[in-house]
């Protein structure tokens, strides 16, 4: 089954945009040269091993932390030459799902949904700031959940309702921190149909980042592996892993996919 979305124009203009991105944290050189294009409407998995620069990239494409060399273009704008406020409007167009969902333990579930809409100043009325709740909830499938706390929550469950509270702000662009890290293989399924069922619905630009195999296969357009800092290859699954390169096909034993 072909899983890839086609509607996305292969010939637009990226709305990401990296050229030579270099990172080092002190002696250890991270990125040492990484190139990536992401157009709208495509999902685009990066894969590596943990250590590899996967999460360094999305934070430096969120404008969490600075390239040392190269350029970041996100929407036509260069990320590293932002001021605070310019970065600030250029973040309300990027959601990022991390890891550990970032849920705030003491507040339910519709709370934790508001709290985007009140923190960015948003003049929705309290019945449109509901209906946007409602909507997000449901696109995630847990409208019942809406008045529980996050630790009644499955961590399915509070991955899910960590997807939806960046889907409130209606992002053009999604940034997925290993979205299947820790969850059992039925409820890694349930988000990698989450994950193109956002595509579907939202027309978002996503990178996710994951050493999952199964995700990474499910939910993208194009894959990119990412080894000692540069891309390796990139290309569709098969285009990918349809190599000698004993690197792809150490990675490709590393992980198991049951067909």
């Amino acid at each position: 089954m072909d899983n890839r979305n086609h509607n996305f124009d292969r010939n637009s203009d990226p709305v990401i945009n990296i050229r030579g991105l270099e990172k080092s944290f002190g002696p250890n050189r991270v990125l040492r040269g990484v190139d990536l294009e992401v157009r709208q409407g495509e999902n685009v998995a990066v894969l590596g091993r943990s250590g590899t620069g996967k999460s360094v990239l999305i934070k430096i494409i969120a404008g969490l932390l600075k390239p040392d060399k190269g350029t970041v273009m996100v929407q036509g704008k260069n990320v590293a030459e932002l001021d605070y406020k310019e970065l600030e409007k250029l973040r309300l167009h990027i959601g990022f799902s991390f890891q550990n969902s970032a849920l705030y333990d003491s507040m339910t579930v519709r709370e934790n949904l508001e709290f985007p809409l009140l923190r960015n100043g948003s003049n929705l009325k309290h019945a449109n700031v509901d209906a946007a709740v409602e909507e997000v909830l449901d696109a995630v499938g847990l409208s019942q959940t809406i008045n529980q706390l996050p630790s009644e929550l499955s961590g399915g469950q509070r991955k899910r309702i960590g997807i939806a509270r960046t889907l409130i702000m209606q992002p053009d662009i999604m940034l997925y921190d290993e979205p299947t890290a820790g969850l059992d293989p039925i409820t890694s399924i349930e988000i990698n149909s989450l994950i193109k069922e956002v595509q579907q619905k939202y027309n978002t630009a996503s990178i996710i980042i994951t050493h999952d195999l199964t995700c990474a296969k499910t939910t993208s357009d194009r894959i990119a592996i990412l080894l000692d800092g540069v891309f390796l290859k990139s290309g569709s699954f098969d285009e990918v892993f349809d190599d000698t390169d004993q690197r792809i096909k150490s990675f490709y034993d590393y992980n198991f996919i049951d067909e």
